[in-house]
């Protein structure tokens, strides 16, 4: 659906037929003209429409998965699913790419600027891979998974090679990527800890002349970043909403003359934040008139707020009757949950985000695991914890968070104890009627408290593990994956792969080799021996179907 605003009033333009879920929708357009052309990944389709609505472009990519993320360049377009990666061109197949882990974003350095198509994927193993054609010119590392590439101040800077990247733990940072090795210039820090960047966008919403940096979260935070003599990003406004930031953008769109700030949030809000002054002082004695304008704007809200009462009362009433009615079906609503569960370093804790796109009436959460609920200060919900047995049916924890109104994101906090392995199942009831709950599992790892990383300190003692026997390299995989966090389920391309880990509650480093044949598992040994965990090495080798020597 595509908005336009008429004397302050969001007018619809146009609208699609309803269909497959849009995953991602992209401007495009001729190279160096204005980019007004509305492309859309559905599925493995791509569709495009001007800026009518008529549709000029029906592609399909007969992609196995379906796109997660898509970026327009005049004629040339490139697409990612979860693992693929393609570069189309006139809607002609060039380039393909497999990664060894999920793709979360592709973006391309400006083709008008560079003599050379670069794309650049921002990977979960907190890694952005630079390609050149369908081979990877060169890695490199990130301080957290990336979720998000946009090319800084909308052109790549004063070079065309700096990118901008925002990870899932909230860290933001701009590195200049070079045909031979990358440069980072500066990274901002998650101190605060706040939510984890889904969108940015580079526009003048200061009106310095320099475009400033605009930052959503997926906790509901709007960031303005405006850059100092030294180019560093300094934080210069932000706003909180009640629910996840998915899209950001600047631009004059309600009011000439004012600048505005649009958001879109997870339950499908469109908001607008706006430099047009919105209070007004006056001295002793002096009095304070309304204008006519705003007048008529709120005498309007007024009345679309007493429609959309009397709407909501009628449409109540009419499933009171129904519901009482022998003859009705009652239907079970769909609900959609976007939740995350994720590894802090910081706390060595984990982080449990719910959000619906209703209302939440309360979560259960129980555990066939010993673990630990931390307090969360952002979190308003009543918690209540119920006695389990945990000896007769490994019910080691049942708690249920009662959520006042309106509230649509939960966010909570677990320990669980390294050694331990199991299944934490989430119940969530929306408030809606009939009454119905979704379940959601999250597997809690025998070694829950490691992180992926890619450098160790060679130089430290280790204790080396060598499994040798007659099993094939997807089963040794097979095992890392049950043991390990981010790890990816399917196995890497090659005959040898090393994964580095490090404990983010003792500080200690794992990294793990294996071949066909052959698996090679390091741990430091001083750590270890100062806080013994006697659990984790027969888990390592009895937790899963070995057989061997």
């Amino acid at each position: 659906m595509c908005f336009g605003m008429k004397k302050g009033e969001a007018v619809a333009v146009f609208k699609t037929l309803p269909g497959q879920k849009i995953a991602r929708l992209e401007l495009g357009g001729v190279l160096n003209t204005p980019q007004e052309k509305i492309f859309i990944a559905a599925g493995s389709e791509i569709r495009g429409f001007t800026k009518r609505g008529k549709q000029f472009l029906s592609f399909e990519t007969n992609l196995t998965e379906s796109i997660k993320a898509m970026h327009i360049s005049g004629s040339d377009l490139f697409l990612s699913a979860s693992y693929i990666y393609n570069h189309y061109c006139d809607c002609k197949d060039q380039h393909y790419y497999l990664s060894g882990d999920k793709i979360n974003d592709v973006i391309c350095l400006p083709v008008e600027r560079l003599p050379r198509i670069t794309p650049v994927l921002a990977c979960q193993d907190r890694v952005l891979r630079v390609l050149q054609g369908s081979d990877v010119i060169y890695e490199t590392e990130v301080p957290g998974p990336p979720t998000v590439l946009a090319l800084h101040n909308g052109n790549g800077g004063d070079s065309g090679e700096d990118l901008l990247y925002g990870t899932s733990d909230g860290k933001l940072g701009l590195i200049q990527i070079t045909t031979s090795k990358p440069i980072h210039k500066w990274e901002i820090r998650n101190e605060k800890k706040r939510g984890g960047i889904l969108c940015v966008d580079s526009f003048d919403i200061v009106g310095d002349g320099v475009k400033d940096l605009l930052v959503g979260r997926d906790d509901g935070l709007v960031e303005v970043y405006s850059f100092d003599n030294a180019n560093e990003p300094v934080l210069r406004f932000d706003q909180m909403l009640s629910e996840s930031i998915t899209s950001i953008q600047g631009g004059c769109i309600g009011k000439d003359g004012y600048d505005e700030i649009v958001v879109s949030t997870y339950s499908g809000w469109v908001t607008g934040l706006t430099t047009e002054p919105i209070h007004k002082e006056s001295g002793p004695g002096e009095e304070l008139k309304i204008n006519q304008e705003m007048q008529n704007k709120i005498s309007s809200l007024r009345v679309e707020l007493e429609q959309l009462q009397y709407k909501v009362l009628q449409e109540r009433e009419k499933y009171q009757q129904s519901s009482q009615s022998s003859k009705a079906k009652s239907a079970v609503p769909s609900v959609s949950i976007n939740d995350k569960f994720t590894l802090n370093k910081d706390d060595a804790s984990y982080s449990l985000i719910l959000e619906v796109q209703t209302a939440i009436d309360n979560v259960l959460i129980q555990s066939d695991v010993p673990i630990d609920l931390l307090d969360v200060d952002k979190n308003s919900a009543v918690v209540s914890f119920s006695s389990c047995d945990s000896e007769s049916n490994d019910n080691f924890l049942l708690a249920t968070y009662r959520c006042q109104a309106n509230t649509t994101r939960l966010e909570l906090k677990i320990r669980s104890i390294e050694g331990q392995y199991g299944t934490l199942q989430a119940y969530v009831t929306p408030r809606i009627q009939p009454k119905t709950c979704q379940a959601l599992q999250y597997l809690i790892k025998p070694l829950s408290l490691h992180q992926r990383t890619h450098f160790i300190d060679h130089d430290r003692p280790m204790n080396t593990l060598t499994l040798t026997g007659q099993f094939s390299f997807a089963e040794v995989h097979s095992w890392v994956v049950f043991c390990l966090p981010e790890v990816p389920e399917k196995p890497p391309a090659g005959e040898c792969v090393t994964f580095y880990f490090q404990n983010t509650f003792l500080d200690t480093q794992l990294e793990s080799t294996y071949r066909d044949f052959k698996g090679l598992t390091r741990e430091t040994w001083e750590e270890r021996k100062r806080h013994p965990a006697p659990q984790v090495l027969p888990i390592l080798i009895c937790g899963s179907s070995y057989s061997g020597d």
